[in-house]
């Protein structure tokens, strides 16, 4: 699972395929609440903040 910004999306999904050898799931963090998980503010590869989930 990666919290990403728009740009580093592309890499988080390529780790993602690598990872589990198969497609994930991307979820915008703007139009999506959890009601038990706050998603990290920033995005896993650099300082922006974090706006997909990839899982």
């Amino acid at each position: 699972m990666y919290v990403v910004c728009k740009e580093h999306l592309e890499l988080a999904i390529d780790m993602f395929v690598d990872e589990y050898e198969d497609a994930p799931d991307i979820v915008d963090l703007k139009e999506t609440e959890f009601s038990d998980w706050d998603p990290p503010v920033q995005c896993a590869h650099c300082k922006q903040a974090g706006e997909f989930l990839v899982v």
